[in-house]
């Protein structure tokens, strides 16, 4: 659990609105080892319930929304994904700071694991604002996934198809919330921390320094890119956060939601954890993390696209065409593949 812990503390989300009005939501998830992510579907109508600590059954319902999106070592629990009103919910790693609620026998009807949060989201409501004003009506509680011996310490960003974003931490065994105006998260500490620490950033800037005179010399910049000079570059949570604010806010917005979406990947190239570049060891054992998949969402025309660090291709389901072909039952659709190398000797013009 311990290198779980300190492994899955990388993961990075944006957002981006197109000037067709579209709202792109994307983030990375790295961890320390395949999590055997699969895209899972849920149409609207599906009986779910919340799971207790000591197994028993929690908060139960039936999905009023069909969603889809990447869950994690088999579990019918979406990490990542979208509903069909254009809702998004993203689960990121929030070590050391995660508090759940104790299990009581009055909050037991209301309760479930933290993983299992982004399905009651989705599968209940429309909107941020649906969000907002009915968040707290789930109690998480310290269910452990067996996978990694202990419950995920996570917290959680929501964007809507109206732009608005906010994010949710579960913080002194209750829920906070928090407006994301920016539309950014990454992980540790508190949001409110990151928001802060953007103000040892203000002299950044997109645009070029101009050149200086200094007694009677003129020294001009060495090159491209020297108003972001001093941008952080190292992949801790703080730095991530300045630099995933920087690359979303300076970027030039697409025309189309397909552009928006090519853009997403592109800055998230930024966020790509080269293999070896982050690493911890334990018992003498090197564990390294690594960006497992990347994913953007398109809550205008109801796609989730992905691609893996098997496979850098970038793959789609259309949420309309996944239900119908479902036929109202939950499925699950590979996302492991092998990248394909193309040769084009000779497809001369």
């Amino acid at each position: 659990a311990l290198g779980f812990a300190t492994l899955a503390q990388a993961c990075t989300g944006i957002r981006l609105i197109a000037k067709d009005g579209a709202v792109i939501a994307a983030r990375t998830l790295e961890f320390g080892f395949d999590l055997h992510s699969q895209v899972l579907v849920v149409p609207a109508g599906t009986p779910l319930t919340g799971t207790l600590p000591d197994g028993g059954k929690g908060i139960s319902y039936k999905t009023k929304y069909g969603f889809l999106g990447a869950n994690a070592e088999g579990m019918t629990a979406i990490v990542d994904g979208i509903n069909d009103q254009g809702l998004y919910v993203g689960l990121f790693y929030f070590p050391d700071y995660a508090s759940y609620a104790d299990v009581t026998a009055e909050n037991a009807a209301r309760a479930l694991a933290p993983y299992e949060y982004a399905n009651w989201l989705l599968g209940n409501f429309a909107s941020v604002d649906e969000v907002k004003a009915n968040f707290n009506k789930a109690v998480l509680v310290p269910t452990v996934v067996a996978a990694i011996g202990q419950a995920p310490p996570v917290h959680f960003v929501v964007h809507d198809r109206s732009g608005k974003s906010l994010v949710i931490e579960p913080v002194n065994k209750t829920l906070k919330i928090y407006d994301n105006p920016l539309g950014v998260v990454t992980n540790s500490p508190t949001f409110d921390w990151h928001m802060i620490n953007l103000r040892n950033y203000l002299n950044l800037s997109a645009i070029n320094v101009p050149p200086l005179n200094l007694g009677g010399m003129k020294l001009a910049q060495l090159g491209q890119g020297s108003g972001l000079h001093g941008l952080p570059g190292d992949f801790t949570p703080p730095s991530r956060f300045v630099r995933a604010v920087a690359f979303s806010q300076s970027a030039l917005p697409s025309a189309t939601a397909r552009e928006a979406v090519l853009q997403a990947f592109h800055i998230l190239d930024n966020f790509d954890i080269p293999y070896g570049a982050v690493r911890d060891v334990e018992g003498g054992q090197v564990h390294a993390e690594v960006t497992t998949w990347t994913s953007v969402s398109d809550l205008q025309n109801l796609r989730w696209y992905f691609r893996t660090y098997g496979d850098q291709s970038i793959r789609s389901v259309d949420l309309a065409k996944a239900m119908a072909a479902a036929g109202g039952k939950i499925k699950l659709i590979p996302m492991g593949s092998e990248q394909t190398i193309e040769d084009v000797s000779t497809d001369f013009e």
